[in-house]
């Protein structure tokens, strides 16, 4: 395998993700958008591997008649549209895709894409956005309200399950370095892979809101509507507060929330980019109920001006700088401690009392929110891969150098 003489990062560069396909579209997909723009502009276009891949059929895709090579699941019946549903077989897939030729391989991962097979003389970093959250931590979460639980089969589930924590944790092994998107997902990373792993947050398109519109009289909150986001607990919460709240997301767990909902809470379903970025410059204030691995809408409201109102634990700990007499100046919204309704009550009836969001000062929340933009995300990265690049290249020289003087001694 042959690579530059000097130092520079190969023209010949691999990158990894798990699938592309615009049914699943989020942070991740804006990771691996951001890293083929930098890798194109310092050293050459990467050449994409994914398990399936629609997305670059499209006509305002970023993959717009870009080559994307695929695993077999691309061929199965449904494999591209419901490709989660072959979860069994993902992890053997993700290990059948030849990287043979690329000295430099780079993948990003919230399931299988760091589980691809290399060689000793080949350079795997993978950016990890999460190891599996519903084999791990989240699993019971997960199950409690599943279609599969309810139909009797949670035990198969749970079995499957039990495989994968054990692949997750054997190929998170084989990476060579390993980059976190948040301190949290980095402590995750060692809890289950016992390996070290660097912080390095990912990009947010802080560019696109407004800060300077007047605040209006509602909260807003904007994710998935799936079990771990917990979004029970702010429809509860507000019910009992009866102060308005809108909701904006699609999933699983929709009705069961219209259903819960009283009448100060609204819930919009899907909206358009444009429409949740007006209502990010308009509400009083972003709450947010979930254990995120790093959470990029509470940075969204962020830079939208917003002070957010968030649980205490997972990526909002680097992400919100929590109000306190101390830190008014600095602070970008308020942090509650436990994942329960009377916490967050209390919370939101502290922040209303106190009208933080009068001292709260918009343009110092906006501030704060560049901190996570693209640039930050493509600077730390350019300077994290050429100086694992460099240490790979010279461990790989040393261990050539004593080879030659094994052989001679020979």
């Amino acid at each position: 395998m042959s690579v530059n003489s000097s130092l520079d990062l190969p023209s010949n560069i691999a990158l990894v993700h798990e699938w592309f396909t615009p049914r699943s579209t989020g942070g991740a997909e804006n990771v691996v958008q951001l890293i083929d723009e930098l890798l194109t502009e310092i050293s050459s276009q990467p050449e994409l591997f994914s398990l399936v891949n629609e997305e670059n059929l499209y006509e305002n895709s970023w993959l717009l008649k870009r080559k994307v090579k695929t695993s077999f699941i691309q061929k199965l019946p449904f494999g591209i549209s419901h490709v989660q549903k072959y979860l069994p077989l993902l992890p053997f897939a993700i290990e059948q895709i030849d990287l043979d030729g690329y000295p430099l391989v780079i993948s990003s991962s919230h399931l299988v894409a760091k589980g691809v097979l290399t060689s000793p003389d080949q350079l795997h970093i993978s950016y990890v956005h999460t190891p599996v959250r519903y084999a791990w931590d989240q699993m019971n979460t997960y199950l409690k309200r599943s279609f599969f639980s309810r139909i009797g089969l949670g035990p198969l589930i749970r079995w499957q399950l039990h495989n994968l924590r054990q692949w997750d944790q054997l190929s998170g092994s084989r990476v060579d370095y390993l980059l976190a998107n948040s301190n949290f997902t980095a402590k995750r990373i060692w809890k289950y892979w016992r390996r070290r792993s660097e912080v390095l947050h990912p990009p947010v398109n802080v560019n696109r809101f407004q800060w300077n519109k007047p605040r209006e009289d509602f909260y807003l909150s904007v994710c998935r509507l799936v079990p771990n986001k917990r979004v029970d607990l702010l429809v509860r919460a507000f019910n009992r507060l009866k102060l308005p709240l809108i909701i904006v997301g699609d999933g699983v767990e929709k009705y069961y929330l219209k259903e819960l909902a009283g009448p100060s809470v609204q819930i919009l379903g899907f909206q358009s980019k444009e429409k949740i970025e007006n209502l990010m410059s308009r509400c009083r204030a972003f709450v947010y109920s979930g254990i995120e691995d790093f959470g990029i809408a509470p940075v969204e409201a962020m830079a939208s001006g917003a002070p957010v109102i968030a649980l205490g634990k997972g990526g909002v700990l680097d992400t919100v700088k929590c109000f306190n007499s101390n830190s008014v100046k600095e602070a970008t919204g308020l942090l509650f401690p436990t994942q329960t309704v009377k916490s967050l009550v209390e919370a939101i009836e502290f922040f209303k009392e106190k009208q933080l969001w009068r001292d709260l000062n918009p343009e110092s929340i906006r501030d704060w929110s560049n901190s996570f933009s693209q640039d930050s995300f493509k600077n730390r990265f350019e300077k994290t891969i050429n100086r694992v690049w460099r240490e790979h290249i010279k461990s790989c020289d040393i261990a050539t150098s004593d080879l030659g003087a094994s052989s001679r001694n020979y």
